[in-house]
């Protein structure tokens, strides 16, 4: 029988942050990265609908040396961690066939995961320590939203799992910074160290690190480990995560009102955005042939259109993570932006003028024309994606024009009497 030796252990790292600060990203730019390296990526989300998994697809099938071997639902370091175990070991028997040479395996945990347990799978499992050796545990940061994290307040009992990911790192990487002033980031960074004093921190935005950084590092210590934490081997030892936190996954085939979904999002932002941990998703839009992909992190708010991949089905998908999050309401209020007769009749009714009003819409230059609305709710194909302006506009001076909203700047009701054809707006 070949001895360790003889056949190098399998380097693992293992990727934690708490959610937004951009595992993601990193994991994407890692799969387009020319390194030369055959990796596996095991994925864990927390919720019962994944969306990493499917923006990851596409860039491992344009790196064909690299896999996802598979995604796992629930919190890594508790209910699911005998699968994080099968699936290192169905990796360990393809290696042992031949059938596939790996060079390295990233582990990419749920935001809310504690990395202790994880990194503890590579120390009390026989077959596991046969196979892989834990390289290395990579800990992302959002500058913008640590010291939030870390001064969170958690019930008794349960672990701040922001202060573990840092205090159990040895590679920190500082992602983000281009949202904090540069003068900030020293103050963030002297945090950081009080909490582990010994892991290396990289300054990045959005995840431009260069591998070699991140794999094959052999930094993890574990006497280091048992200096911090006695009981890092305990398997007996409990792991209680903060009750009032859940996940909310939403599917759905009938396409989105692009226009509903916009002002919805935006209401949980402003008025729910401290307790939005992270919002994430994949939109199917009426009047797109694109998919619309976001992710948030408490206020700020991400999203673009891409196209859809060949096989993919054409559905929404989306996940919230958050503190004392209502389910049935947010269910209810997505329900409201679905492009169904009775949303669209209902948002048709909601609008101040009917067909046959007389109006001003603001044109070019501040000036005002009159008119009179000849459709609402219409689309042309000349319009963004997505797009379903309020009203269409047929203007006295000739020519047709519309009001992408129902708001006085943009249209108003005309003036008692009549107004002049070309009226300079009011300015303060």
């Amino acid at each position: 029988m070949a001895s360790s030796a003889e056949v190098p252990l399998v380097p693992v790292t293992v990727l934690t942050g708490f959610l937004g600060s951009g595992k993601t990203t990193l994991l994407n730019h890692i799969l387009t990265a020319k390194h030369g390296k055959k990796i596996a990526v095991i994925e864990n989300e927390f919720g019962d609908v994944g969306i990493d998994d499917m923006l990851l697809q596409k860039n491992t099938k344009m790196q064909s040396d690299e896999e996802i071997i598979e995604m796992m639902n629930g919190c890594i370091c508790c209910t699911v961690r005998q699968d994080l175990i099968t699936v290192l070991s169905k990796l360990a028997k393809r290696v042992a066939s031949g059938k596939l040479k790996l060079d390295g395996i990233v582990i990419e945990t749920t935001g809310l995961a504690d990395p202790a347990p994880v990194a503890q799978t590579f120390f009390v499992d026989d077959a596991v320590k046969a196979f892989a050796r834990l390289d290395g545990i990579v800990t992302l940061i959002d500058a913008k939203h640590i010291e939030l994290h870390l001064d969170e307040e958690k019930p008794e009992g349960a672990e701040n799992e922001a202060v573990e990911q840092v205090a159990f790192a040895d590679r920190i990487l500082l992602n983000k910074t281009d949202l904090v002033p540069e003068a900030e980031l020293p103050a963030i960074e002297e945090r950081l160290r009080k909490l582990n004093p010994s892991a290396t921190i990289f300054r990045c935005e959005k995840g431009q690190v260069d591998p070699k950084d991140l794999i094959g590092i052999s930094s993890f210590d574990l006497r280091k480990t048992l200096d911090m934490d006695p009981e890092f081997l305990n398997t007996d030892g409990e792991h209680e995560h903060d009750t009032s936190v859940s996940s909310v996954a939403i599917t759905e085939n009938v396409p989105l009102d692009f226009g509903l979904v916009q002002d919805w999002i935006g209401g949980l932002l402003q008025n729910k955005g401290t307790d939005l941990y992270r919002m994430k998703g994949v939109l199917n839009v009426q009047h797109a042939t694109q998919k619309f992909v976001y992710h948030a992190v408490h206020m700020i708010f991400n999203g673009e259109f891409e196209d859809w991949e060949p096989d993919e089905p054409r559905e929404t998908k989306l996940v919230f993570i958050g503190k004392n999050i209502d389910a049935a309401a947010l269910k209810a209020d997505f329900a409201a932006c679905v492009a169904s007769e009775e949303n669209l009749a209902k948002k048709r009714d909601a609008l101040r003028f009917k067909v046959g009003d007389r109006v001003e819409c603001s044109m070019a230059g501040g000036m005002r024309q009159a008119g009179e609305v000849v459709q609402l709710l219409w689309r042309d194909e000349e319009m963004e994606q997505g797009q379903v302006c309020p009203y269409k506009v047929k203007l006295d001076e000739g020519g047709v024009t519309w009001a992408p909203v129902d708001e006085d700047d943009c249209i108003r009701r005309e003036e008692a009497g009549g107004s002049s054809k070309k009226q300079k707006t009011a300015t303060a």
